[in-house]
């Protein structure tokens, strides 16, 4: 078998790496415009797409926590009681995130839109009345898997622009994807 050859200089050392430098132009322009608070050249034009995806995150979010509500209030049957109560302990966390995600657009100087108007049409998951336990189950697992696929397009779309955002979304993500298991869990249970 041919021994693979390693690129180093005759004194064996590896090779150097490129020099790395910043982009002072871009650090001097962060000298000005103080109003803008944290948002520097840096972010570029992409910061409106950024918030326009976080809104409808938001009412995502805000969607998903009128349904687990919805649920809470109205489940019925065997192992009710004990679903109902989880339904309001994901509907809590669903807030918490949608706290997170309109501080986010904040911080980016956007405005978080909680308009009741366009929530529904703004947001990935459907609302649902269902009566049924299983189906507010199912229904419920179906917005978690929804929510999932959404975030990690998001993630795959800042990718390193917005490295904050980035890891805002994927703290989301990992909770979601925990929702989706416990959901699988009691809908095969």
């Amino acid at each position: 078998m041919a021994q693979q050859q390693t690129d180093f200089t005759s004194e064996g050392a590896p090779p150097p790496i490129p020099s790395l430098s910043l982009n002072m132009k871009a650090i001097e322009a962060a000298t000005r415009d103080l109003e803008q608070g944290s948002i520097t050249p840096h972010y570029g034009s992409c910061r409106q797409d950024v918030i326009k995806l976080l809104n409808d995150a938001l009412a995502t979010e805000l969607v998903c926590v009128l349904r687990y509500k919805r649920h809470h209030f109205t489940a019925d049957g065997l192992a009710s009681a004990k679903i109902a109560q989880e339904f309001l302990v994901h509907a809590n966390e669903e807030a918490v995130h949608a706290d997170r995600l309109a501080r986010r657009i904040v911080q980016l100087n956007g405005a978080p839109d909680f308009s009741p108007e366009s929530l529904t049409q703004r947001s990935h998951a459907p609302y649902d009345a269902s009566l049924d336990l299983r189906e507010m189950i199912r229904v419920n697992l179906m917005a978690e898997r929804v929510a999932i696929e959404a975030y990690s397009q998001m993630i795959d779309l800042i990718g390193n622009t917005d490295a904050t955002t980035r890891r805002l979304l994927e703290d989301i993500l990992r909770e979601e994807q925990a929702h989706a298991e416990e959901l699988k869990d009691w809908l095969v249970g």
